[in-house]
């Protein structure tokens, strides 16, 4: 029975990525592996994480969404109000700079001009990103579904990526399970392990903040089982 994994907000944490794919034995051919956002910002290795995501995709048919930290990242790299770019780099902007640059040395402008001149495919690649993705029993999204919207695909664009206590705190309005990440299961139930709850399933579990990664299992008609790999660090 074809599994689906469903992992979220890498931060830059490619090593504990990689080590949980290994943990969970991820197979391309048998099973669908879809990420749910947020592979910069924070972490160590924004631009290994963004890397090889794009080869997941590309050669492992893996699916991958847009998160918010993903998508500012590209918003800064051009013209942006200071509020934005100064909440990027409060956020791990930094580490990401850094990271995508291969140096520390370099001013706003010169860094800009590099990731841009020699990372395009990159920023090309996070652009594009699709929202959400559904599947017969769930829909998988990086912040969740505003229930004031019926439609739900009409909703803002802002609430897939940033949405976090009006999705959390009531009922859904859809039939399916809303799998997501963006808000850290440990401010959800005191804890970094996936969170289940009647209609959603919060699965971040805050690797960028010392904590760990988590992938959720699903098989067949609400099987779940879930897995962790523990942090290396903290980059808060």
């Amino acid at each position: 029975m074809k599994r689906t994994l469903v992992v979220s907000d890498i931060h830059g944490c490619v090593d504990e990525f990689k080590q949980l794919l290994v943990k969970v034995n991820f197979n391309a051919e048998e099973d669908q592996l879809v990420l749910l956002g947020d592979y910069v910002d924070r972490g160590p290795d924004s631009r290994g994480a963004v890397e090889y995501v794009m080869s997941l995709v590309r050669e492992k048919g893996a699916i991958a969404l847009k998160g918010n930290h993903d998508q500012r990242f590209v918003d800064v790299l051009g013209e942006v109000d200071p509020l934005t770019e100064m909440k990027f780099f409060e956020h791990g902007g930094i580490q990401t700079f850094q990271s995508f640059c291969g140096s520390n040395n370099l001013d706003l402008k010169q860094s800009k001009e590099r990731i841009l001149g020699t990372c395009r495919d990159h920023i090309d690649f996070l652009s594009s990103l699709p929202l959400f993705h559904e599947d017969e029993g769930h829909i998988y999204v990086h912040a969740g579904l505003n229930p004031t919207y019926i439609d739900w695909k009409t909703q803002p664009e802002r609430d897939f990526l940033w949405i976090r206590a009006p999705f959390v705190q009531q009922r859904t309005v859809v039939k399916k399970t809303v799998v997501f990440g963006h808000t850290p299961a440990k401010d959800i139930h005191g804890k970094a392990d996936v969170w289940f709850d009647r209609d959603k399933i919060g699965i971040d579990g805050g690797c960028a903040y010392g904590f760990q990664i988590n992938c959720l299992e699903i098989k067949g008609n609400n099987q779940y089982t879930t897995h962790s790999v523990a942090s290396k660090g903290s980059w808060k």
